[in-house]
């Protein structure tokens, strides 16, 4: 089953160039990357891998 979610994405433009995001919503999940496109997709992608994660723990048993 897939779930569609929306998340907020806080990006700024980084001191040494390209862009940095985070998501409030997702402790830990953050970003970095060239373009605003590319740092959108990193932010995606850890938001997935920090959620599997977090239902991998769920389906063990941790809380």
């Amino acid at each position: 089953m897939i779930t569609k979610a929306e998340f907020t994405a806080i990006i700024e433009a980084a001191p040494e160039g390209g862009f940095w995001a985070i998501c409030p919503e997702v402790p830990g999940a953050n970003g970095q990357g060239e373009t605003i496109e590319e740092v959108k997709a990193n932010l995606r992608q850890a938001i997935e891998l920090i959620l599997e994660d977090r239902r991998a723990d769920i389906l063990r048993g941790v809380t």
